[in-house]
């Protein structure tokens, strides 16, 4: 059994589409990125990557490559599967938490676990999605950012 964690952090701004987990949000602003932001893919993303030992989402996609500008986060964490499988690896679980004052997921929180779990190829029920708010402190509780924190654990393919 190998053991990741990972974190993601962007901004919100206007005129931007919000995707979480991979389902669009109907919320008045987005997150800022290189790419189209998703947060709790980000880091379910390095989750994955970090129990695999092979780097982190800036390494392999990095901000300065026009290549990887506003690309869809489920397209990356697509490409971080190939790199598990090609080790002889496969996701056993996640457990993922969005840190935010808004917007409230509830209402698609089993979307988003549907989608997250056909993009690790796993069953719904070895994902799970849950939030938090930080109480109105700091940028994130100023409704200025988002975050997310995942921990996943591989195994061995056989």
């Amino acid at each position: 059994m190998y053991v990741g964690i990972g974190y993601d952090i962007h901004r919100f701004v206007k005129d931007r589409k919000l995707i979480l987990g991979g389902i669009s949000f109907d919320h008045h602003s987005g997150l800022t990125g290189h790419s189209d932001a998703d947060v709790v893919l980000h880091a379910i993303g390095d989750a994955i990557l970090g129990a695999a030992s092979l780097g982190d989402i800036g390494e392999l996609f990095p901000d300065t490559d026009d290549k990887w500008k506003g690309i869809s986060s489920q397209i990356l964490l697509n490409k971080i599967m190939e790199l598990v499988g090609e080790k002889g690896l496969r996701v056993n679980n996640v457990d993922v938490v969005f840190i935010s004052q808004e917007p409230k997921i509830s209402g698609q929180k089993k979307d988003m676990e549907k989608r997250i779990s056909e993009l690790l190829m796993v069953e719904p029920e070895r994902v799970n999605v849950k939030a938090t708010t930080n109480e109105g402190l700091d940028s994130i509780g100023r409704s200025e950012a988002a975050a997310a924190q995942a921990v996943v654990t591989l195994a061995n393919n056989s």
